[in-house]
């Protein structure tokens, strides 16, 4: 019978005896993970409300005589930096202002229309007519002022009915020598069309005559940028500078009278405090 081996070591221990005769085995333990402090959140604060974009004032729309005429009186002193006295406004009368009929739209296709009712029953003799005794050369007794020569074309397709058997004067400068227009007014003339800058210099030249002349029609149609006559600063200088020259005498004797054709929001010309308008000079035309 086999005895057993000295020292045997017992079966299911593989591992050596710690210094003190035990394993020193301690159970895992899962390690406890950083609870990660928070800071109270800050009570929230009322946020400012966004103010509203302020909506454009209601239009303020001229339409009677004495509205249109103290509205040009108006743009007349501002323009010059002047202040008429209570004498000189006397000589202003609703006389002075064309009164257009408020049941046909002030637009382009109208004017002939509007035109006829403003020369009366004499409309066809004095804007048709290709040869009047004892007229004047070149003096028209029609003239629309435009901004520009492409609104002047406009103003003279809606004319035509006057045009037919004598042609209208284009008084601007786009694609226009001043030669071949002081030839064009040599002849009889009843309607022209342009702008204040070329239509002074002519008649400064003693080209465009002014005896016959009886209706001036001012275009208060503002352009796509919002743009008008009285609004672009050279324009409107060179039109008042035409009127003082030549005629504001002749409006005050009341052998002439002004149209404001267009509608009219006197809105559009008060000016704001402290701006000024800038316009580009290749949206300046003459």
């Amino acid at each position: 019978m086999a005895k057993p081996q000295k020292n045997s070591k017992p079966h299911g221990s593989s591992k050596r005896p710690g210094k003190h005769g035990s394993n020193n085995l301690k159970p895992k333990t899962k390690s406890s993970k950083k609870v990660k402090k928070t800071k109270p959140k800050a009570p929230l604060q009322p946020q400012p409300q966004k103010s509203q974009p302020q909506l454009p004032p209601p239009p303020e729309l001229l339409t009677t005589a004495s509205q249109q005429l103290d509205f040009f009186i108006q743009q007349y002193q501002s323009a010059n930096g002047i202040q008429l006295s209570s004498l000189e406004l006397e000589s202003f009368t609703d006389a002075c202002i064309v009164k257009l009929s408020e049941s046909l739209p002030q637009d382009v296709s109208n004017l002939s229309e509007h035109m006829k009712a403003s020369f009366g029953p004499s409309w066809k003799e004095v804007l048709c007519k290709k040869e009047l005794k004892h007229s004047e050369p070149g003096s028209p007794a029609l003239l629309t002022i435009s901004l520009s020569a492409l609104r002047s074309l406009e103003l003279l397709r809606s004319l035509k009915p006057f045009t037919k058997e004598c042609h209208a004067a284009k008084l601007f400068a786009k694609h226009l020598k001043i030669e071949e227009q002081v030839s064009c007014l040599k002849n009889h003339v009843n309607v022209g069309c342009g702008t204040p800058s070329r239509i002074k210099k002519l008649i400064d030249m003693e080209a465009l005559g002014l005896s016959r002349l009886s209706v001036v029609v001012l275009d208060m149609q503002t352009d796509v940028k919002g743009y008008s006559l009285f609004s672009i600063p050279q324009i409107r200088d060179e039109f008042w500078e035409l009127y003082t020259t030549h005629f504001h005498q002749r409006l005050l004797d009341g052998s002439l009278r002004i149209c404001l054709y267009g509608t009219i929001d006197a809105n559009k010309f008060k000016k704001k405090k402290g701006t000024t308008t800038e316009i580009p000079m290749s949206d300046k035309s003459s």
